[in-house]
């Protein structure tokens, strides 16, 4: 893992074309802007954990058993 201090405004350049930016510092929150292009989704951590879980129940809930089809 990559530590780093950043100050209001300051910024870090992930790959070539993403950026975060912190925004704000509120106590204990901080406020982050992040640019990246349309096609990378940007979630956050529990967002994403919630929508590959539901992935998964959809993936499995509708397999097929194809050795009964061709029984």
């Amino acid at each position: 893992m990559l530590a780093l201090t950043r100050k209001r405004g300051d910024s870090i350049i992930i790959g070539d074309n993403i950026e975060v930016i912190v925004l704000g510092i509120q106590g204990e929150q901080v406020k982050l802007g992040i640019v990246a292009p349309r096609e990378i989704s940007v979630h956050r951590k529990e967002i994403y954990e919630q929508i590959k879980f539901e992935n998964e129940q959809a993936a499995g809930s509708s397999s097929i058993n194809f050795k009964n089809l061709f029984e």
